[in-house]
């Protein structure tokens, strides 16, 4: 992907819907499919996204966290602004524990480890690591099992994989995979020639392969300590 300005990004059309996983007063829990913006964006043809979908239901929802446009999985929202407040706090304070999973190209060699690289702000739509500039970040990762991909008659060996990142950096799971030698498939921004085809992962797969599986938090109100799970669709 080449450079471009943000106000001219155009999201693709997403025509999977909202899955509602768990709701009460206070909360839902939804699952987000993949290629919908979690915001809207400042462009009308971004007007689709989780925030303004939900709130065609649910007027007073507000959002307390991301996904990336490609990433699925589960979210959590609030359904009104003592929530949300509630929830930002134990956001920021890092008492919700996120876990992902994901495919990479290629074999991993270790099975678990640890990636603790900087990432700083690059030209749209990319982040870079850089020790000087870059805020901290975090990602710990178990591989699952290696397996072999399918795709337009291709096969290819790939890794799956559990991300828990620690901190919550803009495309964090992505830009560290790529650090990690093997980057997530799917992926249009951090690809790594070695292990892909014409070295972009993007030719892999019509979709990013990351999607939010657990979601570890206090219930605002309950105190209620909450392990939300949402199925991985690859």
């Amino acid at each position: 992907m080449t450079n471009i300005n943000p106000d001219d990004f155009i999201a693709p059309r997403c025509d999977e819907e909202i899955e509602i996983l768990f709701q009460d007063e206070h909360i839902l829990l939804i699952n987000k499919p993949t290629k919908l913006l979690s915001l809207s964006g400042k462009n009308p043809a971004n007007l689709d996204s989780v925030h303004y979908r939900i709130r065609q239901i649910f007027p007073t929802a507000l959002m307390i966290h991301r996904l990336d446009l490609g990433t699925s999985g589960i979210m959590v929202i609030a359904l009104n602004k003592d929530i949300s407040r509630l929830l930002n706090r134990q956001f920021s304070e890092r008492q919700v524990n996120k876990t992902y999973t994901a495919l990479l190209a290629g074999q991993l060699e270790q099975s678990h480890g640890k990636i603790e690289l900087a990432i700083a702000k690059g030209e749209f739509p990319y982040q870079k690591i850089c020790s000087d500039t870059g805020k901290a970040a975090l990602t710990e990762y178990q591989c699952l099992g290696h397996e072999v991909f399918s795709h337009d008659s291709n096969k290819h060996k790939i890794s799956r994989v559990q991300l828990k990142p620690h901190t919550g950096r803009t495309h964090q799971l992505r830009i560290h995979s790529q650090q990690l030698g093997h980057s997530i498939i799917g992926c249009d921004l951090y690809p790594n020639s070695n292990d892909c085809p014409d070295g972009n992962t993007e030719l892999m797969a019509n979709r990013l392969m990351l999607h939010a599986t657990r979601l570890e938090f206090n219930h605002p109100i309950s105190g209620e300590r909450i392990l939300a799970t949402c199925d991985c669709p690859f």
